[in-house]
């Protein structure tokens, strides 16, 4: 927060007048003391009477290193002023605004995704299973708003994957919705596979994990592939 000083002398001199008549009817109000309010006021002053010094018919050489000095000291003060009243918490933000400071808007905390990705296993090719993640909704592709990318997750086992989370692996994060995963060519063909994910937002808070959706690795890639898809 501070002070954003218009551009134009007339329309610095106009902020100034009206930041001035508020802190010195009410200096406790803006968390100053009566002798800055006075202080500053005496500031405003030099200003307005270097600035009528050059007008254009009596302005010379003189009077505009004058006031542009005035004014130099002028938006120090006034700042320095602004610090003083954004410090306090009895300051409104509607007291700010009459006084012309900028007042910044509170940044909204990002919430962890409420919601857990499908998981689609789209092709299998030897040990390469490709997978895709999209949202809830049916027919939608891409992330959630406020979601940066997900973490993928495998287990091998020819039964119902655990639901202990320490017992998976962890493959990647990624901003894709679609990759490849690529398990060991070891793995003899007909291994069953298990594949889950969740979304995490640019704080890097995570949401839900999916349903775990499987995979049978190692048949050619000329047999057409099962997709498969479970609702999160």
């Amino acid at each position: 927060m501070g002070a954003t000083f218009p551009r134009t002398d007339p329309g610095l001199l106009a902020w100034s007048h009206n930041f001035s008549t508020r802190i010195s009817a009410s200096p406790a109000d803006y968390n100053l003391t009566a002798l800055a309010a006075s202080s500053y006021a005496e500031f405003h002053s030099a200003y307005a009477s270097a600035l009528t010094a050059c007008d254009p018919n009596i302005r010379n050489r003189v009077a505009v290193v004058a006031k542009n000095n005035a004014k130099k000291l002028l938006k120090i003060q006034a700042q320095a002023l602004a610090n003083l009243i954004d410090g306090t918490l009895n300051v409104s933000a509607e007291q700010k605004t009459q006084l012309g400071l900028t007042v910044r808007k509170k940044a909204q905390p990002v919430q962890a995704p409420q919601c857990a990705p499908e998981v689609d296993v789209v092709n299998v090719n030897g040990t390469t299973v490709t997978v895709r993640l999209h949202k809830e909704t049916v027919g939608r592709r891409g992330r959630p708003a406020g979601v940066i990318g997900a973490a993928i997750f495998s287990k091998v086992s020819e039964t119902q994957p655990p639901m202990d989370p320490s017992q998976w692996h962890f493959e990647f994060n990624t901003g894709k919705t679609e990759f490849d995963i690529l398990f060991s060519d070891e793995l003899p063909p007909g291994t069953k596979v298990w594949i889950t994910a969740f979304w995490f937002n640019p704080n890097k808070t995570s949401g839900p994990g999916s349903m775990p959706v499987p995979a049978t690795l190692n048949y050619a890639s000329s047999i057409s592939p099962v997709k498969m898809r479970l609702a999160a």
